[in-house]
């Protein structure tokens, strides 16, 4: 039995929806009392499984879908044992992570995922190459991949200084901001990017600067790892390509935007409503973190970003969920694979409203954590935020069950 295109969506939904209610647990034992939860290792499976269950797995899907649609024969069936290990070892991830953290059983799966992203990679290349396709989108996933490869260093670190129990504050957090690095401004962003371009050529969009767009992005993206380093003290000179490799950036967006904005109207009239709005509130996100990546090159600034924890928090969900999360519903309503309902617009708004008021209440409570001062009831607020993202997540799930049913 191999699953289709909807079949896999619908599961990584369902993932999004695990991925929903553990937040929720982990938001309610801050606001109250769970005694029987680990909080830190609830959040290594929250974590881990948000990256494997829902980002990656719904991207592998995505990009098998891309290739389907470009001249793959039998694309899914092909990928449908990887697809299935992903998934695989993003459950066993899910279950051991919250038992034992670090562990043996949780370090085996979270190695596995690793492995598994090695041979799609691997398979995706020479499928591009079968099919000789040149086209743009298909060098930002290649980079994408290759970044998601990379991202694995950060975690094969982390797992020998806890493995080997070594105790340095800077090589651990070095580890974890390496593979974060890698992940969110590597494999996801790069992977979404090229999704949205093959988008655009579908629906016969031309632009005369998208390899300018890459170049600038793709250049830029492994030096801007040590902007997550800069409360380490660097070296002028890498601080100096800090700073230039953030404006890369920026200007890169600025490309993008404009050529996004010149065309909102024909994409608007071309893809859903609730693609083209949830896509647009993607896009808005990520101009704001790269906007907050370039001020937090200023040395002030950057103390006190990560400073307060709800700040990095809140930075962290700005890329995962307004970002990645809100481009992977929209681009699956653009491209019509999800069946529309009203179910799913009302869990799409509800869901993106929940990341809205989670964003400014994090970015509130760490502006005035700055000042020394307390938010009444601010974790009950969180905790109402979180309640509404599950809120939306299981109406979007459960629509898409319906639509199953009824056809």
């Amino acid at each position: 039995m191999h699953f289709t295109l909807q079949s896999w969506l619908r599961i990584s939904l369902f993932n999004l929806l695990v991925i929903a209610m553990l937040g929720f647990l982990l938001r309610y034992k801050i606001a109250y009392s769970l005694p029987f939860i680990d909080q830190k290792h609830l959040l290594q499976g929250h974590s881990h499984f948000a990256f494997a269950g829902w980002v990656s797995q719904t991207l592998l899907v995505l990009i098998v879908a891309f290739l389907s649609q470009r001249g793959l024969e039998n694309a899914f069936k092909k990928y449908h044992a990887l697809l299935l290990l992903n998934l695989f070892a993003a459950y066993g991830m899910l279950i051991f992570f919250p038992i034992q953290g670090y562990g043996l059983f949780s370090i085996t799966f979270s190695t596995l995922s690793v492995f598994i992203a090695y041979l799609f990679t691997l398979h995706f290349w020479k499928d591009v190459k079968r099919l000789n396709l040149s086209e743009i989108s298909v060098k930002w996933i290649k980079v994408g991949l290759v970044f998601n490869g990379i991202s694995s260093i950060g975690a094969f670190t982390l797992a020998y200084l806890m493995a080997n129990k070594i105790v340095h504050q800077n090589w651990y957090l070095a580890a974890v901001y390496f593979f974060l690095h890698f992940q969110y401004n590597g494999w996801f962003f790069f992977a979404c990017i090229g999704l949205l371009f093959a988008l655009l050529k579908d629906l016969g969009w031309k632009t005369s600067f998208e390899k300018r767009i890459y170049f600038l992005f793709a250049l830029a993206c492994i030096p801007s790892y040590f902007l997550s380093t800069l409360w380490m003290k660097l070296p002028i000179v890498i601080y100096l390509i800090v700073i230039i490799s953030a404006t890369m950036q920026v200007i890169g967006m600025y490309y993008l935007m404009l050529f996004l904005v010149k065309n909102s109207t024909q994409l608007k009239h071309q893809s859903t409503k609730l693609g083209f709005n949830l896509i647009a509130l993607a896009m808005l996100a990520l101009c704001i973190k790269l906007l907050l990546q370039l001020f937090s090159t200023i040395p002030s600034l950057n103390q006190l970003a990560y400073g307060f924890r709800p700040i990095v928090i809140g930075y962290l969900h700005l890329v995962l969920l307004g970002f990645v999360s809100l481009f992977l519903l929209g681009y699956s309503n653009a491209k019509l694979y999800l069946l529309q309902s009203k179910g799913l617009v009302f869990g799409s708004i509800t869901f993106a409203s929940g990341i809205i008021l989670n964003e400014l209440l994090l970015m509130m409570q760490g502006a005035a954590a700055m000042q020394s001062i307390s938010i009444p009831y601010s974790n009950q607020y969180l905790l109402l935020t979180a309640c509404i993202l599950f809120i939306g997540t299981l109406v979007i799930f459960l629509s898409l069950i319906n639509s199953k049913s009824t056809r």
